[in-house]
């Protein structure tokens, strides 16, 4: 951990400037949710090829699920996921945007390298686990944000975890842009869960509270202010 956290440019401020209250549009049209029946075949899936089935089950968190994880975890510890970047690449029409001013999600995309955190998981009730894991990481066919088991590198070895990696071949995947573009988009971005700059400040300030310095991201808060700092339109909601 680090001795002394870096204070961030993006602040609060600039979150509530961002910040207005949007209506949920629903569904897209033509857009099919995953069932019940779904989940169900997903967690007997990942289940089955577990890679490790009689070791503790791990989940490795590089987002959201740091500072919301959502699931019972028993310990946790640092590790690096090689050949896997977090990256804004997943185009939001709902939820951190809409689809007349689209926002952009993290997800882990391939290449470089990622550090984050391991949980481990309590060995009882492993399906209802992931079912909710899965009911939370996705929700639209085909699924944008997919579970796979990775190796992630930790003081102790490598561990296999379960984690969730970007779909490449869904729509809404953004591809590879530059650290510019997505800071155009998290300064504008904002659906019924809240604003891009939102889901980008809890981020790099949990990261940073575990001692993870993502230097892309830590360029990207600074980039995100100054595009709120020097849009008038967002002054001017204060």
């Amino acid at each position: 951990m680090p001795s002394q956290m870096r204070k961030l440019t993006l602040t609060a401020d600039h979150v509530a400037r961002v910040h207005k209250v949007v209506q949920d549009q629903g569904l897209t049209p033509g857009a099919e949710l995953h069932t019940d029946a779904d989940y169900d075949s997903w967690v007997k899936q990942m289940i089955r090829t577990h890679p490790a089935p009689k070791a503790p089950t791990r989940l490795f968190a590089y987002g959201s699920l740091i500072w919301k994880p959502e699931i019972e975890h028993i310990g946790e510890q640092l590790g690096a996921a090689r050949g896997w970047h977090r990256a804004f690449c997943f185009r939001m029409t709902r939820f951190r945007g809409t689809p007349e001013q689209p926002g952009l999600m993290m997800a882990l995309d391939r290449g470089g390298q990622c550090r984050g955190v391991l949980y481990d998981l309590p060995r009882d009730n492993l399906e209802s686990q992931f079912g909710k894991l899965f009911r939370r990481e996705f929700t639209y066919k085909p699924a944008n944000s997919m579970p796979r088991w990775i190796t992630v590198e930790t003081a102790s070895g490598a561990i296999p975890a379960l984690t969730f990696v970007m779909n490449r071949a869904s729509p809404l995947y953004a591809g590879r842009q530059s650290l510019e573009a997505v800071a155009d988009v998290l300064a504008r971005a904002c659906g019924h869960w809240g604003t891009g700059a939102e889901y980008l400040l809890n981020t790099v300030s949990h990261l940073e509270s575990k001692g993870i310095r993502d230097s892309n991201l830590w360029r990207l808060q600074r980039l995100v202010a100054e595009r709120i700092e020097g849009n008038p339109t967002e002054r001017n909601v204060l």
